[in-house]
């Protein structure tokens, strides 16, 4: 296929994860002979004035990109300069933020948690004040969910059990977006993670977690690998489609019944972890899937 694609990961961030992450790409289009140069997203300058916008360092632009990164507006310029972004932009920014991802899940009457988005607060306010703190708790009961609208990793995930612990956290956490969301108890310390790549679910597993409300592997907890069932595979493919992505991670709990619903859709989700459980590949599938959209698309 005659088309070059750049990688673009965060130059930022401390450790290789991230550019482990690219150079899964890289290898996956250097198989199937398609032109890849990675660049750290400091590396290229948005650039703007009252006549033109461009971007300052890189070679000549390339025929695609694949984002890996979270830099919504370099993400935005580039397509903003005609080239396909792949995930786009918009789908990043949503899926970063889980109030916007809670939003357009809802939109589109798929299944999550019963949800709360917090008032805003601004910085400085001397108090909280949560006139609607019962409506809440009549809501959502206890245990209850606090969750950061901005975070990964599980890292800004808390259980709470009372009102008093309930307060604690939102005087700690004020500052930031959150949502306060119904405990999936049948889901406590496990989930399942789905790859989607356009249309089709291409691998999953189970994560487990002994001491944790939260599964995460970065947390502590096990991988298996899954067969998910007809209506798991939907539920992703729909999410990943409701918020723009090509291709993501889709989270979902076990509900009562063992219905799932989704937790939160990751668009960038790390695959080295699904490869290591299920020894698929998911960068492979995402090449080819970017190659026939290109085709598709007519740029290739």
């Amino acid at each position: 296929m005659n088309v070059n694609g750049w990688i673009i990961y965060n130059g930022h961030l401390s450790g290789n994860k991230f550019l482990d992450f690219a150079e899964w790409f890289h290898e996956a289009a250097q198989k199937q002979g398609i032109e890849t140069n990675l660049y750290k997203n400091n590396d290229l300058l948005t650039y703007l004035d009252d006549r033109r916008l461009s971007l300052i360092g890189g070679n000549s632009l390339p025929d695609f990109v694949i984002f890996t990164d979270k830099d919504i507006y370099l993400a935005r310029q580039l397509e903003l300069l005609g080239i396909r972004v792949f995930n786009p932009a918009n789908a990043i920014a949503i899926s970063d933020d889980k109030i916007a991802t809670y939003q357009v899940l809802a939109q589109h009457h798929l299944p999550i948690p019963k949800t709360i988005a917090a008032p805003k607060i601004f910085p400085g306010s001397a108090t909280v004040e949560l006139e609607n703190i019962r409506s809440i708790i009549d809501q959502l009961g206890f245990p209850m969910i606090i969750k950061e609208a901005f975070g990964s990793f599980g890292e800004q995930v808390y259980l709470v059990h009372t009102e008093k612990e309930m307060m604690d956290k939102v005087k700690e956490i004020q500052e930031r977006p959150f949502v306060f969301q119904e405990f999936i108890a049948a889901s406590s310390g496990k989930d399942m993670r789905l790859q989607v790549v356009g249309d089709h679910v291409v691998a999953a597993m189970t994560r487990y977690a002994s001491n944790d409300f939260r599964a995460n592997v970065t947390a502590g907890g096990t991988m298996e690998a899954y067969q998910p069932s007809a209506i798991e595979r939907k539920i992703a493919v729909a999410a990943t489609k409701a918020i723009g992505a090509d291709f993501a991670g889709v989270d979902l709990l076990f509900g009562p019944d063992h219905t799932p619903i989704i937790c939160e859709i990751n668009s960038n989700a790390h695959i080295r972890n699904m490869y290591d459980c299920t020894h698929i590949n998911a960068a492979d599938f995402i090449i080819r899937y970017i190659s026939e959209t290109l085709t598709n698309e007519g740029r290739s």
